[in-house]
């Protein structure tokens, strides 16, 4: 491994091996997505528990400080909306120049295993990969499913993570499962790190399947819509900071998560 994608990858993964991930990007195919109508004030309070921000070029600029940020994710595929016929029929847009301008520390790019564009994704991937790797920039893939959550098994998430491995992502992001997780994180052989998915009932459920996922084998978080959308955003933050960086079970999240509600 180079240099470059070395150190970039260290901004990103910390030095226990672990990472916490704040996704934004949702508004490139849902819109104004509650709590994130104003970004730039959601993620205020939130980016000092975080290791990197998953975002669009649109609202980095927009809503990004330049001048005391944190390590950048930037999102590179999309052309789809909620309102489409196929969430699946993405294309990559974003150049190689723009990545470099707005200095990534790593490009995420989704992939719709199964869908009818498996194939275009796939390829999309592929592109991406030969792109970035000349420039010492990591790829992110994201094993997406778009409206179709029954897929998120574990045969099925292995499938998807074995394959954007083997076409060269450096990390690959994909949902939790609760039968057979460990064999989805085993079957990679590259980091892989948790998608949060659709908001959770309470905050013990996220944490339970977040310390599940990290026992099984995941380095890291990359959730979005559990931690903004929760009533109390930067106590989340805080408590899954923990469980991530500090080995926390459900417990003593729970601990976190009251004590900085409380503040």
């Amino acid at each position: 491994m180079d240099w470059g994608m070395k150190n970039r990858l260290a901004r990103l993964i910390k030095a226990d091996g672990r990472c916490f991930f704040l996704p934004i990007d949702h508004g490139y195919f849902q819109g104004p997505t509650r709590c994130l109508e104003k970004p730039g004030e959601t993620i205020r309070p939130l980016l000092e528990f975080c290791d990197g921000l998953f975002v669009t070029r649109g609202v980095l600029r927009s809503a990004v400080d330049a001048l005391d940020s944190t390590p950048i994710i930037l999102r590179v595929s999309g052309g789809t909306s909620m309102v489409g016929k196929d969430l699946a029929d993405e294309g990559i847009t974003t150049s190689i120049e723009e990545i470099i301008r707005l200095n990534a520390s790593a490009v995420g790019i989704s992939v719709f295993v199964g869908s009818e564009y498996e194939k275009q994704t796939l390829l999309n991937l592929a592109r991406l990969v030969n792109e970035c790797e000349d420039y010492g920039i990591p790829v992110m893939a994201v094993t997406a499913v778009g409206k179709e959550l029954a897929k998120r098994d574990a045969r099925y998430l292995g499938l998807c993570c074995r394959i954007a491995a083997e076409l060269g992502a450096r990390i690959v992001k994909t949902y939790w499962c609760d039968e057979d997780f460990d064999k989805v994180v085993h079957g990679c052989p590259v980091p892989v790190v948790i998608a949060g998915g659709p908001k959770c009932e309470s905050e013990k459920e996220v944490f339970e399947f977040v310390y599940d996922g990290m026992q099984k084998g995941a380095i890291g978080i990359n959730l979005g819509r559990n931690v903004w959308q929760s009533p109390h955003p930067a106590a989340m933050a805080a408590a899954l900071r923990a469980v991530v960086h500090e080995n926390a079970n459900v417990k003593k999240a729970l601990k976190v998560f009251e004590e900085f509600k409380n503040r």
